[in-house]
C-alpha cells in the first residue's frame, strides 16, 4: 500500500498555468503510477486573512477551507510544497496559508506542564522551489536561506522529517531544461520522496 501524499501548490496566481502547475502534475503522475494516494491543495483558491495577534494565533483556523486543509495535512504521510521564489522567499500568500493552518496548536503546542507537542511528527516532506536564477547561485551565494528556513524553522519545528529540498533554477532557460526537470520530479513522485 502506497503513501498518502498531499501536494500543496504554493503559487498564488491561479488564473493561468505556471511551471509550478507542471511540477505538481509530474509529481502526482509519478506517485499515482507507483500506487501512492494523492491529494492536492492550491493556495490560490483560499481566503487567507493575516494572523495579526497572539489571540488570533491561538484561535481555530478562521474558515472552513483552512480547517479542511488542516484535516488533509493531518491525513497525509508525506507533504510536498511547490512554489516559486519571490523576493528571495516563498510568496506571501503561501506564508499566510502556513500561518493560518498553524493556528490553534495544529503544528505545535505546549501543554500546561510546558512540554512541546509537535503536531506533524511522523510525516516527511519535499520542498520544490522554482526560480529564474541558476540554482547554484541560490545555493552558493544566497545559501538557500529561505528554503533552509522553511525546512528547519517551520517543518522541522512541527516534527516533520526528513525534509528534502529540490531547487529548480533557470526555469526560463529552455523547453528542454524544463522537460528534464519534469522527468526528475516524476521520478521523485514514484518514490514518494
Amino acid at each position: 500500500m502506497g503513501s498518502r501524499i498531499l501536494i500543496v501548490n504554493g503559487h498564488p496566481d491561479g488564473g493561468r498555468a505556471h511551471f509550478c502547475d507542471a511540477i505538481v502534475a509530474a509529481y502526482a503522475a509519478g506517485a499515482e503510477a507507483a500506487g501512492h494516494r494523492i491529494d492536492r491543495l492550491d493556495i490560490a483558491g483560499f481566503d487567507l486573512p493575516y494572523v495579526t495577534s497572539d489571540a488570533a494565533w491561538k484561535r481555530p483556523a478562521p474558515n472552513d477551507g483552512l480547517r479542511e486543509a488542516q484535516r488533509r495535512i493531518a491525513a497525509a504521510d508525506h507533504l510536498v510544497f511547490v512554489y516559486p521564489l519571490w523576493l528571495g522567499d516563498m510568496p506571501a500568500m503561501l506564508k499566510s496559508f502556513l500561518e493560518q493552518v498553524s493556528c490553534d496548536g495544529f503544528i505545535l503546542s505546549v501543554d500546561d506542564k510546558g512540554r512541546w507537542r509537535q503536531g506533524l511528527k511522523g510525516k516527511s516532506a519535499r520542498i520544490i522551489v522554482t526560480m529564474g536564477m541558476p540554482a547554484l547561485v541560490y545555493r552558493l551565494y544566497f545559501l538557500s536561506h529561505s528554503v533552509r528556513s522553511f525546512a528547519r524553522n517551520i517543518l522541522g519545528f512541527a516534527g516533520v522529517g526528513p525534509v528534502r529540498r529540490t531547487i529548480v533554477g533557470s526555469i526560463e532557460k529552455s523547453q528542454e531544461h524544463r522537460a528534464k526537470w519534469l522527468e526528475t520530479i516524476h521520478m521523485l513522485g514514484t518514490r514518494a520522496d
